[in-house]
């Protein structure tokens, strides 16, 4: 199970990656479309925010997985192995709550604004629960790369730091 939710995290880190650069692609459509050709567009803006909120929330759980979370390795590098393991578990825990209480509101946040029809006050007037919804999705791969990262220190004969435990 535990190999398939990091390759879900590894699509989705892709899948991002490409998506910001759609977005500097756009936006230098929209560059070229302004001082070139003097016709600026109404879409590149929102579309651009758009892309960028799905983009962000994807690579949320990519992120965790390859490790590249602010970390204080100065700190952590001192510690005794079970210390910090036990750091480890208490970041992976909080993490956990935090994403769940994220996939709560997140959710409730867009059934309302389908319920409402809430929709952006731009020319192109999409409606919001379409970048919303990214928000308890994001989360929600999170949680599963939080679990996956949890079982994988508690299960697998890794130390904190990814590296095998006792030269095993």
């Amino acid at each position: 199970m535990f190999p398939f939710i990091s390759r879900i995290s590894l699509f989705c880190g892709k899948l991002s990656s490409w998506l910001f650069f759609a977005i500097g692609c756009i936006i230098f459509f929209e560059v070229v479309a302004r001082y070139v050709f003097v016709k600026p567009t109404s879409w590149v803006e929102e579309m651009s925010r758009f892309l960028q909120i799905w983009a962000t929330y994807l690579a949320a759980a990519y992120v965790l997985k390859t490790r590249h979370l602010i970390a204080i390795h100065v700190v952590r590098d001192h510690l005794p192995e079970s210390v910090a393991l036990l750091c480890r578990l208490l970041a992976l825990i909080i993490m956990a709550v935090f994403s769940m209480v994220a996939i709560w509101y997140g959710t409730d946040l867009a059934l309302d604004s389908i319920r409402v029809g809430r929709a952006s006050s731009t020319m192109l007037g999409l409606p919001m629960w379409m970048s919303e919804i990214a928000i308890p999705i994001g989360f929600l791969l999170l949680l599963l790369q939080v679990v996956a990262e949890a079982g994988e220190l508690l299960f697998a004969k890794k130390s904190v730091s990814g590296e095998p435990r006792g030269g095993q």
